[in-house]
């Protein structure tokens, strides 16, 4: 298991002590300095079942600055998203939780770890 963190994310450390509660073993990932590739990033979309858009923070300031929500999200414009998320990590909503069963979470509540936990 591997969870993609922000040191200074809430949610994150939440997510860490979660999982450090309940004994977990996982390894982490500061995506902000050891940044994923598109090819990483378009895997964990494909564990997770979602599209880039679906993971994107449109708040921050990059976001913005792109432009993304004028973006088009369909499966032409889907490269262009993964591209502005490995070019922008802080875009990238967080934490990841990347199951032992093939599969990843958006850790961002309890129930959400704890449901990866229980993935095997």
């Amino acid at each position: 298991m591997e969870i993609w963190i922000n040191p200074a994310c809430s949610k994150c450390l939440g997510a860490v002590s979660l999982l450090d509660a309940e004994g977990a073993d996982y390894t982490v990932r500061r995506y902000l300095e050891d940044v994923p590739s598109p090819d990483e990033i378009r895997a964990v979309l494909d564990r997770l079942g979602l599209e880039p858009w679906d993971i994107t923070r449109t708040q921050e300031p990059d976001a913005k600055e792109l432009g993304l929500k004028d973006w088009p999200r369909d499966a032409d414009a889907r490269e262009r998203w993964v591209t502005a998320l490995a070019e922008h990590p802080r875009l990238i909503q967080r934490p990841i939780i990347t199951a032992d069963d093939g599969t990843a979470v958006v850790g961002r509540t309890d129930d959400a770890v704890r449901d990866a936990l229980t993935r095997k």
